[in-house]
């Protein structure tokens, strides 16, 4: 038996072909802090709901990793709520390749 092990590029979505790669891979990584931060204050999903001002419903997707129509914005706005502190930083991307987003998450 023949073991085809290939190296993925670090971002899953771009690895599948996905256009916006880095859109998702950006939003994945929200949904996972919003996630450890829910779990770690450990509320309910209604009382994580209501406190978000969104749905039960939206946030049992948030729980399960599953991808949901949240922006980025919105994402960013439940840490907030959660309180968590987001810092934005803006720097020219190395040598001539796009310019590529980061989340560092405190643990």
């Amino acid at each position: 038996m023949k073991n085809d092990v290939e190296t993925g590029s670090g971002n899953v979505f771009a690895d599948i072909g996905l256009l916006d790669a880095g859109q998702e891979l950006l939003k994945a990584r929200l949904i996972l802090q919003v996630r450890r931060v829910i779990l770690s204050r450990k509320l309910t999903q209604a009382a994580a709901a209501n406190l978000l001002g969104t749905t039960q419903p939206q946030v049992s997707g948030l729980m399960r990793l599953r991808p949901t129509s949240l922006s980025v914005g919105r994402l960013i706005e439940f840490l907030t709520i959660l309180g968590q502190d987001i810092e934005v930083k803006v720097t020219p991307a190395s040598s001539n390749r796009s310019g590529r987003v980061v989340v560092n998450a405190a643990a």
